[in-house]
């Protein structure tokens, strides 16, 4: 289903503009979904599958370490420009619209903290942490990419302001690799 364009909440929309877009009738949204809400939270799960296929991409590319920042930020920001309308509805429904709506999507982002924790697990130094701590890492860093995705559909149309949001996106998953070799990580009690 093609999202509705703009930067209304989902929340806000209603059951003609929907089918109006998607090119059909009223009584056949129902043959699909009981609920507009319904259809949201399927929309959540599309987006995130998109996100998902991303993922699987960078995990598949085997990145040399020195290179899984920069190439991280590069990828997402070319894949937020490829799937925008994604993008922008998992931003505007993250904090407003329907309670189920911002659930699922706390459910999908942790989600992809605990797939990154995993991956996180396999690199020296952190291959000795604590799972609790390397969720704690995955979920910064997971949060950083959300804020940074945001920050790129809200930029203005000029190469120099992107690359700006590119630089601090950098640093701040740099600042956060920082403290990797000094923590001490200890088993949960």
């Amino acid at each position: 289903m093609r999202m509705v364009e703009g930067d209304r909440s989902f929340s806000g929309l209603s059951l003609r503009e929907v089918t109006r877009e998607a090119g059909v009738v009223p009584t056949a949204f129902y043959r699909h979904y009981a609920t507009m809400e319904e259809l949201g939270l399927d929309l959540v799960a599309e987006s995130f599958e998109t996100l998902r296929r991303m993922i699987r991409s960078v995990r598949s590319e085997g990145l040399p370490t020195d290179r899984i920042i920069t190439s991280s930020v590069e990828l997402l920001v070319k894949h937020v420009h490829a799937h925008r309308r994604h993008f922008g509805f998992i931003a505007r429904e993250r904090y407003g619209g329907y309670a189920s709506l911002r659930e699922a999507i706390r459910r999908e982002i942790r989600l992809f903290a605990a797939e990154l924790s995993t991956d996180l697990a396999r690199f020296p130094l952190l291959d000795r942490w604590a799972t609790e701590d390397l969720q704690m890492l995955a979920s910064l860093m997971v949060n950083a990419m959300v804020s940074i995705a945001e920050d790129i559909l809200d930029a203005p149309q000029r190469p120099d302001a992107e690359a700006d949001i590119i630089r601090r996106a950098e640093k701040q998953l740099v600042f956060m690799t920082l403290g990797i070799p000094a923590w001490r990580s200890q088993p949960p009690r």
